[in-house]
């Protein structure tokens, strides 16, 4: 009899397969869109589930928690709303085109939700006529979003973290634990027939198929869901 496949444990939840509640007990986003005016970074904070550092930014009374950009320091004033400089949380309709900007926005109000891993930026491209504003990411892609959506100007700090080696598989082993990731991933048709529809390793050579769209999400591996077949019109 097969076992749950690595999808099905994972969603499933076991001692195996567990999240570290203490290591996500920080969340990245901005308070609501009507606080403005000065605030001051009173932390600089190591967060086991973040691979950038955070800062933790107090205003009126209120603090939330955004990824330090590089240069942060304690007792740093920073603004909301106002003025186009390194490290300022502003709607995006206000920064000059060529700026690096992270932690988007992906609809005005949501916090933040784009551009938030260590060392990352996008650019702030080109303003449109219809009130939107052409983003590009570090893939190359460019996205169009509000131009009320935040964002917050500057380059994520710790971007010299992966020039660091682990040199040992058991720090590797410690620093995955501690993010709840699957470590280390093996291919899968090194597992048994039993254990992922790739299994046995007979043939390598794994043909594509399509699945049901409301598939559940272990009965989706390996399988295609394309939204439409055929040539793009």
């Amino acid at each position: 009899m097969g076992k749950r496949i690595i999808q099905q444990a994972r969603g499933k939840g076991s001692l195996t397969y567990r999240v570290r509640k203490k290591a996500y007990n920080k969340k990245i986003g901005y308070p609501a869109v009507n606080v403005q005016g000065e605030a001051e970074i009173i932390g600089i904070i190591h967060s086991a589930a973040h691979s950038a550092p955070l800062m933790k930014v107090l205003i009126d009374n209120q603090t939330f928690y955004n990824p330090a950009f590089n240069g942060a320091f304690v007792e740093q004033k920073v603004h909301l709303g106002k003025e186009v400089k390194e490290g300022h949380v502003l709607p995006i309709g206000k920064i000059p085109a060529g700026k690096q900007i992270y932690n988007i926005e992906r609809n005005p109000g949501d916090g933040g939700k784009m551009i938030r891993t260590a060392g990352s930026s996008a650019i702030l491209t080109k303003k449109l006529d219809t009130k939107k504003v052409i983003i590009t990411m570090p893939n190359k892609k460019q996205i169009t979003l509000n131009e009320n959506c935040r964002a917050t100007i500057g380059r994520i700090a710790g971007d010299g973290k992966i020039l660091k080696p682990f040199v040992k598989a058991g720090n590797k082993y410690y620093k995955m634990k501690a993010r709840s990731k699957l470590w280390p991933r093996i291919s899968a048709v090194a597992v048994n027939a039993v254990d992922h529809p790739f299994g046995s390793g007979q043939g390598k050579n794994v043909g594509s198929k399509i699945a049901k769209r409301d598939a559940a999400p272990g009965k989706k591996v390996g399988h295609i869901r394309p939204r439409k077949t055929g040539y793009k019109k």
